[in-house]
């Protein structure tokens, strides 16, 4: 069965290379040799035609492994078909697996023409099949294996196929060490694969499907979730009719340095969008008006960090949106007296470079207090101590680090946001655009996910609280979605776009 990854679609398990290596070996006991590439090489020729019927021109380019078995086996098909065929073989053909010759066999007895080695520059084709790595990417490619996706990617071919993931693409990590082909498609064999849904996955990935090749994935437990797994995608409860505003919680927002009170206007009203029933805005810029006339529904109130206020121990509060070196004298009370938090953008730099800081943010999972931290990646790696181009290299990893280290749920921003919370599966979001890549999307966000928090009850069960902010992160890449990545969606009609996401 073929399944296009959509962002709409409900949770899907990932696995990564160690699960989909078991899954596999168990696969191939089940069914007769060569049974898999097959269907592999069936389901590539099936999806092929159905992207672009009437292919007349088709170059595969084959690598020594399973991939380029699955390629060959695609090659002969679509031939049969009545395309024109030409597959570059980078392999030594005496030294090719079982499957792999049989699959070469088939092709030259069909017709296909194949030559060995990597191509200069690849032949002109309407459609190029890039088969020539999988998963078992261990470095940069080299050599042959380099030169034939420099021509892949040179190749003017209108689709752009890639096996199982794009050759090059870690598929754990979504990294690419070097040469990577880049693809308009890619047709992704037995489980989805981790490294396709984030970091440098999605531009290099192209539309993603999954072919399952009829092998039952029951017994193989997922590494992560795509979409943020079954529990984020529930509707939210219905109002009722009795309801009143104190049914659906408090919100205060602390934010907002001189310069910068835009941040916290946007992160209040998002939050108000979200559901919340009241919210409040304590401004950090003490000069700055605490009442707009374009939001009179929202509550100014001055200094909440320092009165000591009732409502500080009660709301949820939002802390560091454009807070600059203001917010470290606002972030230890909101740390010791708010029951659930979320930290983004300045509150989290002052948080990496203050250890006192960090132990509070610590001690409050073991009194109850929740938390949830929004960092973008060099934010990340501010609080891990490391760079930004490690934390992309690995957003997983770095995303559960911080979850573990900080006993938050944390939303790591980026292509394919990565949500990730302490004892949990984590999981990557699949919506969103570069159409996001604007100024105070991200202090909506935030405002939004903690508006939906109170709406929700204000609970802070761990798991309940990452699919919140999992569905909150898909909203927000669902209303990029609708707009389209042509232009930047503003911030200032995010809140409204994501509202209007059904």
């Amino acid at each position: 069965m073929l399944t296009r990854v959509r962002a709409d679609c409900p949770g899907l398990p990932l696995h990564d290379v160690a699960a989909t290596r078991r899954f596999e070996q168990r696969a191939l006991a089940r069914v007769p040799p060569g049974t898999l590439v097959a269907r592999a090489g069936l389901a590539l020729a099936k999806l092929a035609l159905a992207l672009q019927p009437g292919l007349p021109r088709v170059w595969v380019a084959a690598g020594p492994g399973n991939n380029g078995a699955d390629g060959l086996d695609a090659a002969a098909r679509l031939q049969a078909r009545g395309c024109r065929v030409q597959a570059h073989l980078v392999a030594d053909r005496a030294r090719l697996g079982a499957d792999a010759q049989v699959a070469l066999q088939r092709a030259l007895t069909a017709g296909v023409e194949v030559f060995d080695g990597a191509p200069a520059q690849a032949p002109a084709c309407d459609l190029a099949i890039d088969a020539l790595l999988g998963i078992g990417l261990a470095r940069a490619p080299q050599g042959a294996l380099a030169q034939a996706i420099a021509a892949f990617d040179a190749t003017g071919a209108p689709l752009r196929l890639a096996v199982d993931l794009p050759s090059g693409l870690d598929a754990d990590r979504g990294s690419t060490p070097g040469a990577c082909v880049v693809a308009t498609h890619t047709l992704t064999m037995l489980t989805l694969k981790p490294g396709l849904c984030t970091a440098q996955g999605r531009d290099h990935a192209g539309e993603v499907w999954l072919a399952d090749l009829d092998a039952g994935l029951v017994d193989e437990p997922a590494t992560a979730w795509l979409g943020g797994g079954p529990d984020a995608h529930a509707a939210p409860a219905r109002r009722r009719h009795a309801q009143h505003k104190g049914s659906f919680g408090d919100v205060a927002v602390i934010a907002g340095a001189p310069g910068m009170v835009g941040a916290a206007w946007l992160a209040a009203d998002a939050a108000l969008v979200a559901g919340a029933g009241r919210v409040y805005l304590s401004l950090l810029d003490a000069d700055a008006p605490h009442w707009q006339a374009a939001h009179p529904e929202l509550m100014g109130r001055r200094r909440l960090w320092v009165e000591g206020s009732e409502l500080l121990r009660t709301a949820t509060v939002v802390c560091g949106c454009g807070g600059g070196d203001a917010v470290r004298a606002a972030l230890a009370p909101v740390l010791a007296c708010a029951p659930r938090a979320v930290l983004d953008a300045d509150a989290l730099n002052a948080l990496a470079s203050d250890a006192q800081l960090q132990a509070l943010l610590r001690a409050r999972a073991g009194r109850g207090a929740a938390s949830v931290l929004t960092p973008h990646p060099l934010e990340a790696a501010r609080l891990l101590g490391c760079s930004a181009a490690a934390v992309q290299a690995d957003r997983l990893a770095a995303a559960r680090t911080l979850a573990e280290s900080f006993g938050a749920v944390v939303v790591l921003k980026g292509s394919g946001s990565v949500v990730a919370a302490a004892g949990q599966l984590p999981s990557i979001n699949h919506s969103g655009n570069a159409a996001l890549a604007s100024a105070g999307t991200g202090d909506v966000l935030a405002g939004w996910i903690a508006g939906a928090w109170a709406a929700a009850g204000g609970h802070s069960d761990s798991a309940a609280l990452q699919a919140l902010c999992a569905a909150a992160v898909a909203r927000h890449g669902r209303a990029a979605d609708r707009h389209g990545c042509a232009s930047p969606l503003r911030a200032g009609r995010l809140a409204a776009a994501m509202a209007a996401v059904d």
